[in-house]
């Protein structure tokens, strides 16, 4: 008898234990629907990692986050919606994104428009989250139309904290990427973020310096939409503006300007490899704007100031070594990230800075989305999604490799066709001259 009561005791502590580690993977959420409660219950405990027989789950909380949504307390408005951000970009759910667009595109608007700098903050990061659920849908135009002359008129505004308008920023360029196909409108989106970033004094606050940051990154989201002719024409009026800004007293701003040129230079190149960047300028602006832009990568690639952190130095330093390398020789970065069973390969500064303000948006999510989001899928060539990892772990290592290889031949294909769009591209231009 003894042995059986502490066989029994023994199995209840497996079961407890499992359940336990069972419950640490699901998002124990529970949840008010008493409208007229000020707040978000205190038992309300956000969890991260979701598996994908949990849809049904994970879909409950987010319907009664968005009812929340409407709540009177601000403080319940604004964690509501940090819920459904942080769900929606840990799980891919366009059907339902989809189903939901009109009720989660009010909640954004009135944030955005009656809300306090924290709601509307928390208004725009839940918009650029929702571009990824719904950008293969036909609710992506909709949702573009609503919201991108409200973004575009908070950017340019004063009258909003700078916080507000750095994530606007962040928001209108991905909202314009996954969105718009018009060159015409993502050059004029541009031009209004380019403003933003344009400036004459180098020693602006750090918040200020954060805004021109994320304005500049959009910046080059957009860019790397354009075709190279576009981006090669435009080039010496860019590098002159960017120039300015490698003069900035912030970290963040300098190497976000200083990957700009590096991107400017690439998508040039892919038009025109021989002739110089800045060839449309006269010969002495040429030669001056050369000799900066030459002397002060090199200064900051072997910056040594003591006025500066050491850790602040060794960033700048070798980020400004690659930079460097890409301009003059061409260099491309050659970043592999690795996730579920598979690997992306950043072989450009276009991809790089798309996957940079990807992470900005969706966070550690990413991960998780790049195995099933067609949007993300699609902007980095990785092909049809694979089977489901409870499928893939039973393959072999030659059936693994085979699944690898069509994916790598595919995103082969893709490239090559860039190729030749361009060529033909070249050949029409030289024709025509």
């Amino acid at each position: 008898m003894p042995q059986n009561r502490n066989l029994q005791k023994k199995t209840k502590k497996e079961i407890d234990s499992k359940l336990s580690s069972e419950d640490s993977l699901e998002l124990n959420t529970e949840w008010t629907m008493n409208t007229n409660q000020s707040n978000i219950p205190d038992k309300i405990r956000e969890k991260t990692e979701v598996e994908p027989s949990e849809n049904n789950f994970v879909e409950e909380q987010l319907l009664a986050a968005i009812d929340l949504t409407s709540q009177k307390s601000q403080n319940g408005r604004i964690a509501a919606m940090k819920i459904i951000s942080q769900l929606l970009s840990k799980k891919y759910l366009p059907s339902f994104a989809f189903n939901n667009l009109f009720t989660l595109q009010d909640c954004i608007v009135k944030g955005l428009k009656k809300g306090r700098s924290a709601e509307q903050k928390e208004a725009a990061k839940l918009a650029s989250v929702l571009c990824f659920q719904i950008g293969a849908t036909d609710g992506i135009e909709t949702f573009y139309k609503e919201l991108s002359p409200l973004f575009l008129t908070l950017v340019k505004s004063s009258d909003i904290s700078l916080e507000v308008r750095e994530q606007c920023c962040l928001t209108l360029g991905v909202l314009c990427f996954i969105a718009l196909d018009a060159k015409d409108e993502i050059e004029q989106t541009m031009k209004i973020l380019k403003n933003i970033y344009k400036t004459d004094d180098p020693n602006d606050s750090l918040q200020v310096s954060s805004l021109k940051c994320a304005a500049l990154t959009s910046w080059c989201l957009l860019c790397t939409l354009l075709p190279a002719r576009e981006v090669y024409e435009s080039a010496s009026s860019n590098i002159l503006t960017l120039l300015e800004l490698l003069e900035s007293e912030d970290l963040n701003l300098r190497i976000e300007a200083g990957e700009a040129v590096a991107l400017t230079y690439e998508m040039a190149r892919q038009f025109d490899d021989d002739i110089c960047l800045v060839g449309n300028l006269e010969n002495e602006a040429k030669d001056d704007v050369e000799s900066k832009l030459s002397k002060k990568l090199k200064q900051l690639a072997n910056d040594s100031q003591k006025s500066r952190a050491k850790k602040e130095r060794k960033l700048q330093r070798s980020t400004f070594r690659d930079i460097l390398k890409a301009i003059e020789s061409g260099k491309s970065p050659n970043v592999h990230i690795k996730f579920g069973h598979e690997t992306l390969v950043l072989n450009s500064w276009s991809q790089k800075k798309r996957y940079e303000i990807f992470c900005d948006v969706l966070s550690s999510g990413i991960d998780l989305l790049l195995v099933e989001n067609e949007i993300l899928r699609e902007v980095f060539e990785l092909g049809l999604p694979l089977l489901k990892n409870s499928v893939l772990t039973k393959l072999s290592k030659r059936e693994r490799h085979a699944v690898n290889a069509a994916s790598l031949k595919m995103r082969t294909r893709s490239r090559q066709n860039n190729r030749a769009n361009k060529m033909i591209e070249r050949c029409s231009v030289s024709d025509s001259d």
